[in-house]
């Protein structure tokens, strides 16, 4: 199997001003090309024992596979959560003209400043 062209990563937070923070300082970075935010949602998961129930806001991130590493420690660094949801699944076909977009958008020098730009 070919390696992914892409990544769609998820993680959730549960402050509407957050998940906004998040997704600008990630697309800023050029850590996403992408991101979307979705919600409010409501969840429901098991933490220490305990069933929770919580309302949450879904991001939605497009990378390259080469920049997850980068992306999920810039996630873990600014997420409120001690345990985050951070996922990443492969795009084994897409549209090749946003395909190349998100590559461009990707790059380190694409905001012609030489470098990205940290969150």
């Amino acid at each position: 199997m070919a390696e992914a062209e892409a990544l769609q990563v998820i993680t959730t937070v549960d402050d509407r001003d957050k998940a906004h923070e998040l997704a600008r300082a990630l697309v800023e970075a050029r850590l996403a090309a992408c991101a979307q935010v979705v919600g409010p949602i409501r969840s429901y998961y098991w933490w220490q024992g305990r069933l929770e129930e919580a309302e949450e806001w879904l991001l939605q991130l497009k990378t390259r596979p080469e920049l997850y590493d980068e992306l999920e420690a810039a996630l873990r660094a600014r997420h409120p959560y001690t345990v985050p949801e951070i996922l990443a699944f492969p795009v084994a076909r897409g549209h090749a003209g946003y395909l190349e977009w998100l590559r461009r958008e990707t790059q380190p020098d694409a905001d012609g400043d030489g470098g990205r730009a940290r969150p």
